[in-house]
């Protein structure tokens, strides 16, 4: 007996629900063992390498709407932030513009990694991470850091380098848990990165 095309969009609407809520909570686990400040208010975190993952994996609008779940928990009061912040006020502090950076930094992630539909490779995967993972994070982060810190921008963009040995080792990591994964489950990417059928 075969499932009704109906069916199947629930079961694989279903499937996407549940791996979204995954990647959200593994953001929300990667935060437990809190973070450090260097030079400012903004924490050195474990949770960039999450964003990274959720891109790569769930691809673009999978991988934006899960740190859409995210951000939208942490907004209701979640303390799931590192350090266990939570609430509405973190979105009007230091971290506020890396947190909309996680958002579009992941939708970029999902763009460059899976382009064309394609089967990602180890070289589009690690630029695709750290062009999204690192680089949108920092050109929403550093900015409105600076105009809530009432920082220059270039001092807040020159203290912000102390994060980028950090974020350069979760996209080695990220990129080796991603190609790691796709080939040992290439079906489990097939809706993200094969080529839509022929009707």
């Amino acid at each position: 007996m075969t499932d009704s095309p109906a069916s199947a969009r629930t079961r694989l609407a279903t499937s996407d629900i549940a791996r979204v809520a995954v990647f959200a909570a593994v953001i929300a686990v990667l935060g437990l063992p809190g973070g450090f400040a260097l030079f400012g208010a903004v924490p050195i975190t474990a949770q960039t390498l999450g964003v990274m993952l959720a891109g790569a994996i769930l691809g673009p609008w999978l991988g934006a709407v899960s740190m859409a779940l995210f951000l939208a928990l942490v907004a209701i009061g979640l303390p799931l932030l590192s350090g266990g912040r939570g609430g509405i006020g973190v979105f009007v502090g230091p971290s506020a513009g890396y947190l909309i950076g996680f958002l579009v930094g992941a939708f970029v992630i999902g763009l460059i990694v899976h382009a064309g539909r394609r089967r990602p490779t180890l070289w589009r995967t690690f630029t695709g991470i750290v062009v999204g993972g690192i680089l949108v994070v920092y050109a929403f982060g550093i900015p409105l850091q600076a105009l809530i810190t009432r920082l220059p921008l270039g001092e807040t963009a020159l203290m912000s380098l102390v994060f980028l040995p950090g974020d350069l080792l979760k996209a080695v990591v990220a990129t080796a848990i991603t190609t790691t994964l796709v080939r040992a489950y290439p079906r489990a990417f097939h809706r993200t990165w094969a080529t839509t059928p022929a009707r």
